[in-house]
């Protein structure tokens, strides 16, 4: 890979760092089915997915599922075979710190042919509803874009319609883009890159961020200082 190529990338991505992470269950459990296979396979978790739609209709299912494990198995692939030390070590020209490993699998990972995400959402275009494409997108990145909403609501006084709006359309841009990555690590380094863009907008709409994030952070210490110790 051209140098130039990854510097480019290694800029794009991680260009901003966020403010805060709001904490998260891993979806990726360890555990097996009885079938012996691993809840983290392409042809478990597109099982998976496409039965929160409860389609009626077979041939369809069928065709989504395939589609969905295709996908995952070339993402998985990828990211198998593209190993983070393609990616040189070297500083973020942004922000002045050294890339660490997971940010190097992600750039990398960047790099995976468009058309496999593509063809992913052309295909879920031709069989689902724009709803039930939802569906399978928060079941790729495991509830982020509703649980991160709800961090701003807690957070943000007085959300605004205009403001919600703003935040999802972040959300839901960060939510497409990450299912083209492997684990919840890498969607949350993708999320972040979004969240730092929906902080930018309320400091720029005359809100302080930091301001806020620390009165929230504060309450909450409030709040638990406040309930007595069981033992």
């Amino acid at each position: 890979m051209k140098k130039s190529i990854v510097l480019l990338l290694m800029v794009t991505v991680f260009a901003v760092l966020p403010i805060f992470t709001f904490a998260q269950n891993n979806g990726d459990a360890k555990t097996k089915p009885a079938d012996g296979k691993s809840k983290g396979d392409p042809d478990v978790r597109a099982a998976s997915f496409v039965a929160e739609l409860h389609l009626s209709d077979t041939a369809k299912v069928n065709r989504v599922t395939k589609l969905i494990i295709t996908h995952l198995t070339a993402v998985r692939d990828w990211n198998n075979t593209h190993d983070y030390t393609l990616v040189p070590e070297g500083m973020n020209p942004i922000t002045g710190k050294v890339f660490n490993k997971l940010e190097r699998q992600v750039i990398i990972n960047s790099t995976i042919p468009k058309s496999v995400h593509e063809n992913l959402m052309a295909g879920l275009r031709k069989d689902l509803t724009d709803d039930q494409i939802e569906v399978i997108l928060d079941k790729y990145t495991i509830g982020k874009v509703a649980f991160t909403m709800n961090g701003y609501k807690s957070i943000v006084p007085n959300l605004t319609k205009e403001d919600e709006a703003v935040i999802l359309t972040n959300l839901k841009a960060a939510r497409e883009q990450a299912i083209d990555y492997k684990n919840v690590d890498q969607i949350s380094t993708i999320f972040k890159i979004y969240k730092t863009k929906i902080e930018a907008y309320f400091t720029d709409s005359g809100r302080n961020w930091h301001a806020m994030y620390k009165a929230y952070a504060d309450a909450q210490k409030a709040k638990k200082a406040a309930v007595p110790d069981a033992n």
